[in-house]
């Protein structure tokens, strides 16, 4: 039997060693795991559903090899729908397995729950689904606002924008801004850094985070 850790994060570095450090600790001190039956399973999106391929290579590997335990250190970081999150709490202890939230201090298939999990597990999950929606709606909301002021009719558009027609519109690299500006603004990742990771100066960075709205910050 093994245990498997998930961990999903927006960018190749944020929060990862924290959560790494969180499953593997938990993993070795509460399920007694060691280091060489412990299998990291990561995904790097912004993806609010469950079509990511770290999560499907775990399900998968769930259904195919002895896993005891999976391991994850949020809800927010399985899933932001709450009908995902239930279909994936499901099929894991459908399979055997026990799943543990190690922040959120739950537990379930490794007959220890209890009654009130369940609803918590559903209060929580519900809740990360609607920050996931508020989010991308203050992000659109934010837009239509600004869309008739001259800033955005005249000059260059904001980081990670582009113009089409006089008309504000998500850029290529939009998404990657997001997850950037999201790091600084939690201190994980400095301006200047952020700037050299989005090709641009720590002016425009600054610039960017004083209009959050068009980030869903």
């Amino acid at each position: 039997m093994s245990t498997a850790c998930y961990v999903r994060v927006s960018t190749e570095e944020q929060n990862l060693e924290r959560q790494l450090q969180s499953v593997q600790s938990y993993s070795e001190d509460k399920l007694d795991t060691v280091l060489s039956d412990l299998q990291i399973f990561r995904d790097k999106s912004t993806g609010t559903d469950t079509s990511r391929s770290g999560y499907r290579d775990m399900m998968e590997t769930l259904e195919k090899e002895d896993i005891e335990h999976i391991v994850v250190h949020e809800i927010s970081r399985l899933a932001r729908s709450l009908q995902d999150l239930e279909r994936t709490v499901s099929r894991i202890t459908d399979n055997g397995a026990a799943i543990h939230f190690v922040r959120d201090g739950l537990s379930f298939g490794d007959e220890k729950e209890r009654p009130m999990h369940r609803l918590q597990m559903q209060m929580l999950g519900a809740f990360a689904e609607w920050q996931a929606r508020v989010k991308q709606m203050n992000t659109k909301e934010g837009i239509a606002a600004r869309q008739d002021e001259d800033d955005y009719h005249h000059g260059r558009p904001p980081l990670g924008f582009e113009k089409d027609g006089g008309r504000l519109i998500e850029g290529s690299n939009y998404d990657r801004v997001c997850a950037v500006l999201d790091m600084v603004q939690k201190e994980d990742l400095s301006k200047r850094k952020a700037a050299m990771k989005l090709d641009t100066s720590r002016t425009t960075v600054t610039r960017a985070l004083e209009r959050n709205q068009l980030y869903g910050l």
